[in-house]
C-alpha cells in the first residue's frame, strides 16, 4: 500500500462500532484493519494527525480512536489534545499505540486526554479485549446521556454523568419554555396505545433538535408537553420556537397526506431566576428545574388556548430581548394568573403563524392596540368600536373575540371599583 499523507479508506462491516485508525505506518493499518474487520468492526484510517482531524469532522458516529504516538508534523498527543477540545473522554475512547513503556510518557498520553494505551508490539487479544472494555463504557455513559444530557452535567459544573450527586444544583436567570399539544386528550382517544406513542415521538423529534440548536436544555418530556430552558437568553427560546412552529407547518402536510391529524401546539415563554438540578432520592434521581417563574410560564402556555394564539412570552421575556424590533410582536393583556399575586403583561410573538393568520393580525395591530388601551383605560364603548374594526377585517382573531365578550360581561355587571384593565384568570 502507497503511503500518502491525507490517504484515507473507509471499510464497512455489518459491526455496530466504528474505529478510526490512525498510524503512519501503512503495515500497522493493514495488521490493525486486518484483526478489526475480522471482528465485523467497521474500520477509517488516517496516516497523520491532520487527516485523523478531518475524518473526525467527516464521518458520522466514530466510536473509538487507535492513534499512534509517534507521527510526523502532529503528534499523537497533540491530536489528542486537539480532539478532546471537542470530545470528553467518557464518549469518544481513545488508545494510545506507542512503542515506549515508559511511566512518563504513559503518563503524559494520559495527561493528554488519552483513555489507555497499548504497547507496541501488541497481541491480538489484548487488543481486541481492550476495545471491548472501552466500546462498553462508553456505550453505558453514551446511553446515560440520553437520560441526563450532557449539556445538563456542564451545565451543573460537572466533568461527567458520574459526578453528578442528589441535590446539585445551579441558580441563575434563564429562559423558561413550556409546550404542550392541543386537544392531546381527544387526538389520543381517536388512537390506540401504539399509535399515540408513535404520534408523540414523531412530534418530539421534529422539535427537540430545534431546542437543542439554539442551546436549549430540556429538563423534561411531559407526555405531550415540553419544559425547557435557555440560559443564554430570550432570543435562544424564541427563535427556537419559531423555528419548531415552521417545521411543525411542514411536518402537518406531511401528516395530513397520511390521512393522520395535525399537530397544533402551544408555546409560554418567560424570563427570571431559576434553580436547575437534581432531585429525588439515592436510587432514583432525576433532573428538574424549581421557581415559581416555572409556574407562571406553565400558566402562559395554558393561555395560549383561551387567546387562540401559538406563542405567549411575558413582560421579563419581552425586556429581555436583544432586538424585539426583529419580531412580530403585539400586546395581549394584563392578566392577573392563578397562583401569581402581581398581574403581568402578555404579548404574541406571531412569526411563527402561517403566513395568511400572520398578515392580518399584522394588518390590524393598530386598531387592536387602540382596542386594548380603551380596555384598560375602561372606555369600553370605544373599545368595543376598535375590536368590531380587527373582526370586521380578521373575522378569526380569537382574542379580539375574548376582548368582546369581556365588555358585555363588565356592561351587565358593572365596571369594579378601581378598574385598572387587568383581567384575572382562576383556573390554571
Amino acid at each position: 500500500m502507497p503511503v500518502e499523507t491525507e490517504h484515507k479508506e473507509c471499510y464497512l462491516a455489518d459491526g455496530d462500532f466504528h474505529i478510526l485508525i490512525v498510524d503512519d505506518e501503512p503495515i500497522n493499518i493493514q495488521v490493525l484493519k486486518n484483526h478489526l474487520t475480522a471482528n465485523n468492526y467497521k474500520v477509517t484510517q488516517a496516516l497523520n494527525g491532520k487527516s485523523a482531524l478531518a475524518a473526525l469532522d467527516k464521518e458520522e458516529n466514530i466510536d473509538l480512536i487507535l492513534l499512534d504516538v509517534m507521527m510526523p508534523n502532529m503528534s499523537g498527543y497533540e491530536v489528542c489534545a486537539k480532539i478532546r477540545e471537542k470530545y470528553p473522554a467518557q464518549t469518544l475512547p481513545i488508545l494510545m499505540l506507542t512503542a515506549k513503556n515508559q511511566v512518563a510518557d504513559l503518563v503524559m498520553g494520559f495527561q493528554f486526554g488519552a483513555n489507555d494505551y497499548l504497547t507496541k508490539p501488541f497481541a491480538k487479544d489484548e487488543l481486541l479485549t481492550r476495545l471491548k472494555t472501552h466500546l462498553q463504557l462508553s456505550k453505558i455513559t453514551n446511553a446515560y446521556g440520553r437520560f441526563v444530557p450532557h449539556e445538563y452535567v456542564k451545565l451543573l459544573s460537572k466533568e461527567n454523568i458520574i459526578d453528578v450527586n442528589l441535590g446539585d444544583r445551579v441558580c441563575k436567570e434563564m429562559a423558561i419554555f413550556f409546550s404542550d399539544i392541543r386537544s392531546f386528550t381527544t387526538l389520543s382517544e381517536k388512537m390506540t396505545a401504539q399509535e399515540t406513542f408513535a404520534f408523540v415521538n414523531g412530534y418530539l423529534q421534529q422539535v427537540a433538535p430545534e431546542i437543542r440548536d439554539r442551546n436549549g436544555l430540556i429538563i423534561k418530556f411531559m407526555g405531550d408537553g415540553i419544559m425547557a430552558v435557555f440560559p443564554n437568553g430570550v432570543d435562544d427560546a424564541l427563535q427556537s420556537t419559531i423555528s419548531q412552529l415552521h417545521k411543525l407547518h411542514k411536518y402537518n402536510q406531511t401528516l395530513q397526506d397520511q390521512g393522520l391529524f395535525p399537530i397544533k401546539i402551544g408555546v409560554g415563554i418567560h424570563w427570571g431566576h431559576m434553580m436547575v438540578g437534581i432531585v429525588g432520592e439515592k436510587t432514583r434521581m432525576s433532573g428538574d428545574a424549581l421557581s415559581d417563574n416555572v409556574n407562571l410560564t406553565a400558566r402562559l402556555e395554558g393561555l395560549t388556548k383561551y387567546y387562540g394564539v401559538s406563542l405567549l412570552i411575558s413582560e421579563s421575556a419581552f425586556q429581555g430581548l436583544k432586538n424585539p424590533e426583529k419580531y412580530q410582536i403585539r400586546f395581549l393583556d394584563r392578566a392577573s394568573v392563578k397562583g401569581r399575586d402581581e398581574p403581568i403583561n402578555v404579548y404574541e410573538v406571531m412569526d411563527g403563524e402561517i403566513d395568511e393568520v400572520r398578515e392580518l393580525k399584522l394588518i390590524t395591530q393598530a386598531d387592536f392596540e387602540s382596542a386594548t388601551k380603551y380596555f384598560c383605560s375602561g372606555d369600553f364603548v370605544s373599545a368595543k368600536l376598535y375590536f368590531d374594526k380587527v373582526l370586521a377585517v380578521n373575522s378569526s382573531d380569537q382574542t379580539a373575540k375574548l376582548y368582546l365578550d369581556r365588555i358585555d360581561k363588565l356592561i351587565s355587571t358593572g365596571i369594579p371599583e378601581n378598574w385598572n384593565g387587568v383581567w384575572a384568570f382562576t383556573q390554571k
